[in-house]
């Protein structure tokens, strides 16, 4: 007889075999042989989504019956420990079984928990969530989360990812000084709070986008890279109340190694609020990469970038997308010919994407210091939003002087 050479194979070669197969296919591995019938059952990462179990049926009972047949299954035979359990289906609502097996992977010294609901109201996470304290990695979608008293924190935890999530103002802040090693951080369109103060001595990631109202950081000397997304505008009366005070500096002031830095949305007019300097008081050394979303029309946006700009010496890429709204109340005309350019030298400046602009004399001039001010440019690309004006647009660009020999300017059509 022929060697039985997937029965004979050795087990961490199964092990590799099995970890790159859905629930589902693992399952059917049973019958290959004896070897491989419960080999599954060992699997220390567990994901029901949508390859586990496609269901064809809009009967949410049929659904739900279906899903929570083959999780208890799964973990009724399940043998030794579960490192992953990742629960993520576009039909899954917030059942109450979901208790029962969180319960269950707090006993199983569970490193990584996905729970993403994506239909109904917010699931109420069951206490025995946060007795998971062998926790490094966290994601949770569409959840509501409330501690009990007795919850000091997540020793383990390095990754936290909360999107569509509500917490009070006082569970937000906890949460996060609670989690001494947390090194990444994402927040998606939260409630419950609106004030953001993180303090997290070992954060490197921070990816946020949602409506606050204020943001500030305590011991973050490790934070490197940070994309930040302001969804509602900046109205008057909060620039009123700042306007004694500077948000740019007070944003800035606990980030000493930032290496990438993304201003979304309205965050660029945030950072606006209050008192601007012509550059911070210290330079940031290290950002090698900046991405702006910005309104040419409002001065004080304009005079934001600029003074980013002057405060990035090593700055390598720089991305700049215009958001066009209705033009705003001008308190200083701003005239890039007569502000000196050697202000502001970008000398490691290689790569510049300008997107969205619709040819106004205030973008040509940015276009134009940027030109001036960068001597290693190596590309510059422009995107106008529309074909409106676009032949205008392409001969002021040539003619503009280039402080780089070697700098292309590519326009591309909208």
């Amino acid at each position: 007889m022929e060697l039985d050479k997937i029965s004979n194979l050795p087990g961490h070669v199964i092990d590799q075999i099995l970890s790159q197969l859905s629930i589902k296919e693992a399952v059917k591995t049973s019958i290959l042989s004896s070897k491989w019938r419960f080999k599954w059952a060992t699997l220390p990462h567990l994901v029901f989504d949508n390859q586990c179990f496609p269901v064809s049926s809009q009967d949410q009972t049929i659904v739900k019956n279906k899903l929570v047949s083959i999780v208890d299954h799964v973990l009724l035979l399940h043998n030794g420990p579960i490192y992953k359990f990742k629960l993520s289906h576009r039909d899954l609502l917030g059942i109450t079984d979901i208790d029962r097996w969180i319960l269950h992977l707090s006993r199983c010294s569970i490193k990584e928990f996905v729970l993403e609901i994506w239909k109904g109201q917010r699931y109420k996470m069951p206490s025995s969530l946060f007795l998971c304290q062998n926790l490094v990695h966290l994601e949770l979608f569409n959840c509501f989360l409330k501690p009990p008293l007795t919850f000091k924190g997540f020793g383990s935890l390095k990754s936290l990812d909360l999107q569509h999530v509500t917490l009070a103002q006082d569970v937000f802040e906890s949460l996060i000084s609670s989690c001494p090693l947390l090194e990444r951080l994402t927040l998606m369109n939260f409630d419950g709070f609106a004030h953001l103060n993180i303090n997290a001595p070992n954060l490197q990631y921070f990816d946020i986008g949602g409506d606050f109202e204020d943001i500030s950081f305590e011991h973050t000397s490790s934070l490197a890279v940070v994309s930040i997304g302001l969804y509602v505008n900046v109205g008057n009366d909060i620039k009123q109340v700042y306007s004694n005070s500077s948000n740019l500096l007070k944003f800035f002031v606990h980030l000493p190694v930032i290496r990438r830095l993304e201003v979304q949305s309205y965050f660029l007019k945030y950072l606006a609020v209050g008192i601007l300097p012509g550059r911070l008081p210290i330079p940031c050394v290290n950002l090698n990469y900046l991405s702006l979303r910005i309104n040419f029309n409002d001065s004080e946006e304009v005079l934001t970038a600029l003074c980013l700009l002057r405060s990035s010496p090593n700055l390598q890429e720089l991305e700049v997308l215009a958001r066009p709204e209705e033009l705003a109340a001008v308190a200083k005309v701003i005239n890039f010919q007569e502000d000196d350019h050697s202000s502001c030298t970008l000398n490691q400046l290689q790569l510049v994407k300008i997107f969205g602009i619709s040819g106004t004399q205030r973008e040509l001039n940015f276009i134009k210091l940027v030109l001036l001010a960068s001597p290693v440019l190596e590309r510059m690309t422009v995107k106008p939003a529309s074909i409106d004006g676009s032949w205008e647009l392409v001969k002021e660009l040539l003619r503009f002087r280039r402080a780089s020999m070697i700098a292309e300017v590519i326009y591309l059509d909208p």
